[in-house]
């Protein structure tokens, strides 16, 4: 299943989604599976979540059922039993390999209010031109630092797109990444990071991040819905 989180729900926290998520389920009474043993689960997988705070319009997730369902029929219940804001967008079969084998980039939007186009581009030129920016960040191992250019694919600045507030008053750079999944995983603030390590790059209010596709990529750069290899199912059922 595809999700989205989407205006003040992407400050929903991974954990606070997927009690919601949970309770959906119980609310649409769907079939659910779930797992053996003393304190059982259902069976619900998640693949990359978001950051808390990061809107998505591709978020994934895996549910085991006990009996065949509709996808749409599916999809139309738990959307209805979620929040407006949490929108589920799109189910089909899963019949082939598991989703986070079928994850391997993300495509981002990070929106910076009060920044100068020109200034992002010079600070992204250094950034791409780099071999390697090091970064920190804090864990649940504590502080690590990591190279925040290798899995970084493509950046560019976008200078096409209007404003939000469409006011051309007031400057706001749009910046578009094309991120590999890699292990520790780079997010839009690492990137951001790196731009201020090696460029100065001081947003002066809190940027916007929309992830706006997650899957395979091509060899083109091209990043591929990890449902497409699914389509031509035409139940949802247990595995």
């Amino acid at each position: 299943m595809r999700y989205a989180k989407r205006g003040p729900l992407r400050f929903t926290s991974h954990r606070d989604f997927a009690r919601a998520f949970e309770r959906a389920l119980r609310r649409a009474g769907v079939p659910v599976a779930f797992s053996q043993g003393f304190t059982p689960h259902p069976k619900i997988s998640y693949a990359s979540a978001a950051p808390t705070g990061v809107a998505s319009e591709a978020e994934y997730l895996e549910i085991g059922l006990r009996e065949p369902v509709d996808p749409e029929q599916l999809r139309l219940a738990l959307d209805t039993a979620l929040s407006p804001g949490l929108d589920v967008l799109d189910a089909v079969v899963a019949d082939g390999a598991s989703l986070p084998d079928r994850i391997e980039a993300s495509r981002w939007r990070i929106e910076l209010p009060q920044v100068d186009p020109d200034v992002l581009v010079r600070a992204v030129t250094v950034f791409a031109a780099a071999d390697e920016v090091l970064v920190e960040r804090m864990t649940k191992q504590g502080r690590r630092t990591f190279d925040a250019r290798t899995a970084v694919i493509s950046i560019d600045v976008d200078v096409v797109s209007p404003t939000p507030s469409g006011d051309s008053a007031v400057p706001c750079a749009i910046l578009e990444l094309v991120v590999r999944q890699v292990t520790p995983s780079v997010r839009p603030d690492d990137v951001l990071s790196g731009l201020r390590v090696v460029a100065g790059l001081e947003p002066p209010v809190a940027p916007k991040v929309i992830r706006l596709a997650q899957g395979t990529l091509t060899a083109q750069g091209v990043i591929v819905d990890p449902l497409d290899a699914d389509r031509d199912g035409a139940t949802i059922g247990g595995r």
